[in-house]
């Protein structure tokens, strides 16, 4: 089921004041941006090694990362794990009483299928599982 960390999300205010940090200070290879607008967040996607680093920058004031930056400033928001039955991961998930955000999928950056699981339930850390 889960196979790999596909991503850490990190909240910030600009991507384009951001970019030059993880391309030129620390060396990561940029791959694109892309704006989803159903989350309302504009996303960079960094690759360092088989993870990726997703900054995210709100489109709109009452984005849930705008309201993260509100809350607690730039900084990690999320970390994401691939798998490979992203419904049979919600499933067991739930089964275990973790609380999902997403019972099921919707469409995150990349084509991707994304649910997120409560942090209440995942000891503080807001916990994505995507898929393909």
């Amino acid at each position: 089921m889960i196979q790999k960390v596909d991503h850490i999300g990190i909240a910030v205010r600009s991507i384009e004041e951001s970019i030059p940090l993880y391309e030129k200070a620390l060396g990561l290879k940029f791959l694109k941006t892309e704006e989803v607008e159903s989350q309302k967040v504009k996303t960079a996607f960094f690759e360092a090694g088989e993870t990726h680093i997703e900054l995210l920058e709100p489109t709109a004031d009452d984005s849930p990362i705008a309201i993260f930056i509100e809350k607690k400033g730039e900084g990690i928001h999320h970390i994401a794990f691939g798998s490979d039955d992203i419904l049979g991961q919600l499933s067991l998930a739930s089964g275990e009483g973790v609380k999902l955000i997403h019972e099921t999928p919707i469409e995150g950056a990349g084509g991707k299928q994304v649910a997120f699981l409560h942090p209440k339930s995942t000891k503080g850390v807001l916990t994505e599982i995507c898929s393909h």
